[in-house]
């Protein structure tokens, strides 16, 4: 597992800071969710009263709740990595490696992000709405925008970090 390094940089505070207060909100949305659910579930249970829309309201909240939590995951690089086959890779192989793996994360990152945007676009010119609760559903598109916008300029400085790793250790000055 690799080290966790300190964060000096006011940049990288600052992401930092982005990262806790993400999943900060990702955290609260769970809690009222929860919270929304046991009462329902009392309501059904007990008074033949369930919430109306319940259902409706955890899966667009379970939405914004994953998009809220990833820049937390991937600022830490927290994410899980399968290194089985190349643990006997040199340092340099395995950076190169880990390099194009966050490559490939941030730009599938940045594709997600983006269909989420002309998805919330589309949604809002078609008005579309839910079921039971006649909610926008335009709403929770705009509410992952900012969590999934995060993890990809993330991504895109651990990326640029890793790289100048890569290029200081072929100039013989190597980075831990």
């Amino acid at each position: 597992m690799e080290e966790q390094k300190a964060v000096t940089s006011p940049a990288m505070r600052r992401l930092e800071w982005l990262c806790d207060a993400s999943a900060a909100i990702g955290a609260l949305v769970l809690v009222v969710l929860a919270l929304m659910t046991t009462v329902s579930v009392v309501g059904r249970a007990f008074f033949s009263h369930p919430i109306l829309g319940d259902v409706e309201l955890v899966q667009l909240g379970c939405a914004v709740v994953v998009a809220s939590f990833l820049p937390y995951t991937q600022f830490r690089r927290a994410n899980i990595i399968v290194d089985f086959f190349t643990t006997k890779a040199s340092a340099s192989a395995q950076r190169l490696m880990d390099a194009f793996g966050l490559l490939l994360y941030t730009l599938m990152l940045a594709l997600v992000t983006w269909r989420v945007a002309v998805g919330g676009i589309d949604i809002y010119d078609a008005q579309e709405r839910s079921m039971l609760m006649d909610l926008p559903l335009w709403i929770p598109y705009v509410l992952m925008l900012p969590g999934l916008a995060l993890c990809v300029l993330i991504g895109l400085v651990q990326l640029v970090e890793l790289l100048r790793g890569v290029a200081d250790e072929a100039d013989g000055e190597v980075q831990a």
